[in-house]
């Protein structure tokens, strides 16, 4: 009943985003490997490669812990089983010390394949926009966005009070919402979400918005932030998003494979920068490097410290949220002493990051119970992992 009612909709409004997603993905919409069937430009690496060594002394103890997950009424679980609680996990990978101390991979997943990072791919824009501010790209994080997207000047008002700082910190006041809701109440909003993903024309989508209030006065998580922030950094640059992100990132942290970036079309070339980046858990977990190194990668400076400081810091404000990063003090009933930060994606896509514990850990899922779940496990296991 549920489909025939969804499929009525699509007839009804003949919402043709709605419908080419459904076809593309089904009624569940994107997986990590939905961008084998989707435009996407590569994100190119380089000849130089930099891998994790395998730590001589794996962390097999790992398997003997229990956790308690937040979405699971069950305590005592394993790490997989804590993971894995209705969720699908298909990689597991944890560096310390710049060495793997433990790896293991489930179903279709393997350590060279490609998969959608979902939102992580936010975090990873915020970088392109530091390093652009640091390049003289971006003049500043409160700039108004029309400095770089002039053509919004002749649109609503507010488009003048908009800043980049707002696009970070989701506080842009846009009539948007990241809704996956087959209710009729929620299908203007679903048509919106679809439009994003699987949109031809992107601009188009981003000049006809609306604000719901005035930039800067609330905080509301939602993707098209991070879209019109992608947007902004080709723009300041004059370059596309996946070239910017292999001559600035890929290629100086020696990835091991290239990646891709979803596009809206290959007339209008403009990257999915909220969503769209795939590549695989070892060259995710670089970025957990650059980032644990403050912004260093061996002995090359790719973003200031100061941006990085910035992005995981603790907001109060935005629910631990800052500059498309997530801060773990606030997080749990037992509040760590040493916490950690993390970039998250739908379906429990997870890039943790402990600096006190020089720990990164890396999830790779099909799907996700709840939203702080897999995130709070990584930090129960930085603290049991503080004694070894």
């Amino acid at each position: 009943m549920r489909l025939i009612q969804f499929l009525f909709l699509c007839v009804l409004t003949a919402s043709c985003s709605i419908i080419r997603g459904y076809r593309a993905d089904g009624e569940s919409g994107p997986h990590i490997y939905s961008f084998e069937h989707h435009e996407h430009d590569t994100i190119a690496n380089g000849k130089d490669t930099f891998q994790f060594p395998c730590a001589k002394q794996q962390a097999a103890w790992i398997d003997t812990l229990h956790f308690f997950n937040q979405g699971s009424r069950y305590k005592n679980l394993t790490l997989a089983e804590a993971l894995s609680d209705k969720t699908d996990t298909q990689g597991i990978l944890i560096i310390q010390n710049d060495s793997i101390i433990y790896e293991k991979y489930f179903g279709d997943i393997s350590s060279d394949r490609l998969a959608t990072i979902f939102s992580i791919s936010k975090s990873i824009t915020s970088l392109l926009c530091g390093i652009a501010v640091d390049e003289g790209y971006i003049k500043s994080i409160d700039d108004a966005v029309t400095e770089y997207l002039p053509e919004l000047k002749k649109k609503d008002p507010l488009w003048q009070k908009l800043t980049i700082r707002h696009l970070l910190n989701m506080q842009s006041g846009l009539d948007f919402d990241d809704t996956y809701s087959l209710k009729l109440k929620n299908f203007k909003r679903l048509n919106a979400m679809a439009q994003l993903n699987y949109g031809h024309d992107l601009m188009k989508q981003i000049r006809g918005l609306k604000f719901r209030c005035t930039p800067g006065l609330e905080y509301r998580y939602e993707s098209m932030s991070a879209e019109i922030l992608g947007v902004v950094i080709e723009r300041a640059t004059g370059k596309r998003y996946a070239d910017y992100l292999s001559e600035m990132v890929w290629k100086p942290l020696q990835m091991e494979s290239l990646a891709i970036v979803n596009i809206d079309s290959r007339k209008h070339d403009i990257a999915h920068a909220f969503g769209g980046i795939s590549t695989t858990m070892n060259d995710l977990a670089k970025i957990g490097r650059l980032y644990l190194n403050k912004g260093m990668w061996n002995d090359k400076r790719i973003v200031s410290e100061e941006w990085i400081r910035q992005s995981t810091e603790y907001d109060a404000d935005n629910d631990g949220y800052h500059f498309n990063w997530y801060n773990l003090s606030n997080i749990g009933a037992d509040k760590s002493q040493f916490p950690g930060f993390y970039a998250h994606g739908i379906r429990g896509q997870v890039l943790y990051v402990n600096p006190y514990k020089n720990l990164i850990m890396v999830r790779i899922g099909k799907h996700d119970n709840t939203f702080a779940s897999i995130p709070y496990v990584f930090e129960q296991l930085s603290n049991i992992m503080e004694g070894r």
